[in-house]
């Protein structure tokens, strides 16, 4: 006689959301579901926060890691910057210095940078957009994205040549990422944030060696970490900034 085959029952499938009940609210967590995890891990930006978990993940084990968390995760959210949106007077950092937003409707031209006579009240520069108030978001923002651009492409052929890198791929593309400030391909195409902008130069002069590194090593191994400190001694400083600052970049040009 033949014993009956064993089905394997595949675990019931995580949905898209959780919901956590905090002390003051309830909160959604979006979950990601990942091939290359091996531990539960929960991100929070400016959105809703991430749980990223293995494959096959029983929905009881990622509410019982939520609620493990519920504390670590209330205590973010209460210290989490308000959100700075788009518009006419906003303070927001330019190259790690406070702008004024100015919204000039009646100028000719997009975006530009205006210094401010000193006074004996001190008044940061400006960012002035001209155009209707309907376009300034669309406007400021893409004067960040092409500063960005314009700033990370001298710092990676800078750090190319200090490591004899040889940059296959020469086009550096920007996103609004919110896990990762960059990132490289295995093809050798370099990613970064557009946010960077918003931080100190020496930021964004570290996570351009931070990328460039990764051309030589895909990791995060030692032998990784010496070639970023070689090309970038102050990459202490840049790594601490982000660590301490860096969630802060995420709320500027968000509306809600």
């Amino acid at each position: 006689m033949f014993a009956p085959s064993r089905r394997r029952v595949a675990p019931p499938s995580l949905p898209d959301r959780l919901t956590l009940a905090l002390p003051d609210r309830d909160v959604d967590v979006v979950v990601r579901t990942s091939a290359r995890a091996r531990r539960f891990t929960l991100r929070l930006g400016v959105g809703d926060p991430v749980l990223t978990v293995p494959e096959r993940t029983r929905p009881a084990d990622a509410l019982d890691f939520l609620d493990r968390h519920r504390g670590w995760l209330a205590e973010r959210l209460a210290r989490r910057p308000a959100p700075v949106p788009f518009a006419d007077g906003a303070l927001l950092p330019f190259r790690g210095e406070i702008h004024r937003v100015d919204h000039r409707p009646g100028a000719r031209g997009t975006v530009w940078r205006e210094t401010v006579e000193a006074t004996l009240e001190a008044e940061p520069p400006r960012l002035v957009v001209a155009g209707g108030a309907d376009h300034l978001h669309r406007r400021l923002r893409d004067f960040l994205i092409r500063s960005a651009k314009a700033d990370l492409a001298p710092a990676v052929a800078r750090h190319a040549a200090r490591l004899a890198v040889e940059i296959r791929n020469p086009r550096i593309r920007i996103k609004d990422t919110r896990s990762r400030w960059g990132s490289c391909t295995a093809d050798g195409e370099l990613s970064f944030s557009w946010r960077v902008v918003l931080a100190p130069p020496f930021v964004l002069d570290y996570l351009a060696a931070h990328e460039v590194a990764h051309l030589r090593e895909m990791n995060h191994s030692r032998d990784f970490w010496r070639l970023v400190r070689q090309t970038c001694p102050d990459m202490d400083a840049g790594r601490r900034w982000l660590r301490l600052h860096g969630t802060g970049l995420h709320g500027y040009g968000i509306t809600d």
